[in-house]
């Protein structure tokens, strides 16, 4: 089946509540909404890119929220900017390997806080209260780092192995 048929055959209204449904579940992960779902609406997208005016048009939002949402994304890297050739229109667009990057950024935010907590217990002392549960949560943050470097290298190494999807 050809992907034209694919998309008309494609229940909008059935995408739509999966959009609001996703946006909500990364909104309660603590996404800002609108950029929730602007990111499941580009996430749904054959073409992972869409303008301002078709993501207004497809949420029913504003060009002041798409704007907004857009901003916020681009600045976490979770989607970039191309412009279409021969216009000044913009189309936003989820990065390739876009989970992998936020999963690596998350492993360097995990980094600097098990840094800061060693050397908040360092400054305690490990022998009071405080300062040992300062060093525990400095020791979980480094499991959680050495476990996510093993698991991105596992994903890696099982998206290079996987074949190829049907165009």
């Amino acid at each position: 089946m050809g992907t034209e048929n694919r998309l008309a055959e494609r229940d909008e209204e059935a995408v739509n509540r999966f959009v609001e449904r996703f946006a909500g579940e990364l909104t309660q992960a603590g996404m800002q909404r609108m950029a929730s779902r602007v990111f499941a609406a580009l996430l749904v997208s054959d073409s992972a890119a869409m303008t301002a005016a078709e993501l207004g048009d497809q949420l029913r939002i504003s060009p002041a929220a798409v704007s907004g949402a857009v901003r916020y994304l681009t600045q976490v890297n979770m989607i970039g900017r191309e412009r279409d050739p021969g216009s000044r229109r913009e189309r936003y667009v989820l990065h390739e390997g876009m989970w992998y990057e936020v999963f690596t950024r998350r492993d360097e935010v995990l980094s600097r806080w098990q840094k800061t907590l060693r050397e908040g217990a360092d400054t305690l002392g490990t022998d009071t209260a405080a300062g040992e549960r300062l060093a525990e949560t400095a020791e979980f943050f480094q499991f959680l780092h050495d476990e996510l470097l093993q698991i991105m290298d596992r994903w890696r190494q099982r998206k290079e192995e996987r074949p190829p999807s049907p165009a």
